[in-house]
């Protein structure tokens, strides 16, 4: 399994993002993102993959393999309001999307990986691909 790790070196896509002006990127950001501990076990034959996502809903988790690629993606939408005598005293909101993408090797299938989620935390079992043996064979020469 390949992981790469956001706000890395090795983030290409992003490298320059930001490069010149790490505060407009900032201000210029019209969505936040949120970013939930991810826990990776792996047994001998499959991963154990731990998501926690508090403050998500079930439907607004969405778990999808595309070419060998596992992609676990969430969105947040909390607001909070406290009222006294009518007048609004505190007001809060977080929003927020989440993506994490993990490549399981061109011999995943969909229906082989298992997910759930209860009180808040992803669980994904999915199976290892077996690392291919380089195999060398002679070749007659004719």
């Amino acid at each position: 399994m390949n992981l790469i790790p956001r706000n890395s070196l090795f983030d290409f896509d992003n490298l320059f993002n930001g490069f010149w002006s790490p505060s407009r990127e900032i201000s210029e950001n019209t969505h936040v993102a949120f970013s939930p501990r991810v826990d990776i076990e792996q047994k001998k034959d499959s991963y154990k993959i731990t998501a926690e996502l508090p403050g998500v809903d079930k439907d607004d988790v969405h778990v999808s393999l595309e070419n060998g690629v596992l992609s676990i993606e969430a969105e947040s939408h909390q607001e909070e309001t406290e009222e006294e005598d009518g007048r609004v005293i505190r007001q809060e909101r977080r929003y927020g999307k989440f993506m994490r993408s993990f490549n399981l090797g061109n011999n995943a299938s969909e229906k082989d990986i298992k997910a759930k989620f209860k009180n808040g935390i992803l669980t994904i079992k999915a199976p290892c691909s077996k690392p291919l043996t380089p195999e060398s064979h002679r070749i007659s020469i004719d």
